[in-house]
């Protein structure tokens, strides 16, 4: 998350802004980023990761969402990851019926623009959401899945898997997710 303008926007100037604008952005510490189109291998996964999650949780108290639902962390920021699981109640920010605090799972797929963000800044600020346990990184040029997990507050642990038979083991709630299935129609 770059500065690249000297304007300093207020969070309900970041509000007038997305209910005026036929994009998505993204607010932070002032600023105000346009989300950058998805390509159509970035749609496909996003598609399969998604399908495959409400399937795997459907007999839980989890459920997945995809990018229309903002998540709004406790560092400021207002984002709309690609894939999002939250398990129990879905805690809503105050007065925003379409902004979600509390994710359990965050994916997102990356692209050439934004690799660089997804991996440093935003992970950076996702970490401060306490109830937060996996975030997972999916490349959509390659087959590489990223996964990192909690194991205590400020402790996280990463794996990385490059085939298409390998799985993506999520202990809380206890899903998997294969490459095969995440990547199914793009390779």
């Amino acid at each position: 998350m770059r500065r690249d303008s000297q304007r300093h926007y207020s969070v309900d100037d970041y509000f007038t802004v997305e209910e005026m604008s036929e994009i998505k952005h993204e607010y932070h510490d002032g600023d105000i980023f346009a989300m950058a189109g998805a390509s159509l291998r970035h749609n496909e996964i996003a598609a399969n990761v998604l399908s495959e999650f409400r399937v795997r949780l459907r007999d839980t108290d989890c459920g997945a969402y995809g990018s229309d639902l903002r998540l709004l962390t406790p560092s400021g920021l207002y984002t709309y990851p690609d894939v999002s699981v939250f398990c129990g109640e879905v805690q809503l920010a105050a007065d925003r019926s379409d902004t979600a605090t509390n994710p359990a799972i965050l994916v997102e797929v990356l692209s050439d623009a934004t690799e660089d963000c997804d991996r440093d800044e935003k992970f950076t600020l996702y970490k401060s959401i306490p109830v937060l346990r996996h975030y997972i990184l999916i490349s959509q040029n390659e087959i590489v899945v990223d996964h990192f997990q909690r194991i205590q507050a400020d402790n996280w642990q990463g794996h990385s898997m490059r085939g298409p038979n390998d799985v993506v083991a999520i202990s809380d709630p206890p899903i998997s997710l294969a490459l095969k299935d995440v990547y199914r129609r793009v390779f």
